[in-house]
């Protein structure tokens, strides 16, 4: 129920304090497969780009290509 209550308020999940089921260590140290399953499930969920990242790249871009049509006249 936490990692619901987590993901609904915005707070990204962390493998910090999770203990693995199977060997009952820090999931973040990986060792056994269900850790290392676990902390890479967890790790690859947040590692895309954001929308703001991306809007920015384009107005970046965008701004670069203005500039160089500008000086080319």
């Amino acid at each position: 129920m936490r990692r619901d209550a987590d993901e609904a308020e915005g707070v990204p999940m962390s493998c910090e304090h999770l203990i693995c089921a199977q060997c009952a260590g820090p999931v973040v140290e990986g060792r056994c497969p269900a850790c290392r399953a676990s902390r890479d499930h967890v790790h690859h969920q947040h590692s895309g780009a954001s929308p703001q990242l991306i809007i920015a790249a384009i107005l970046v871009l965008s701004i670069l290509l203005l500039l160089a049509m500008h000086l080319a006249r």
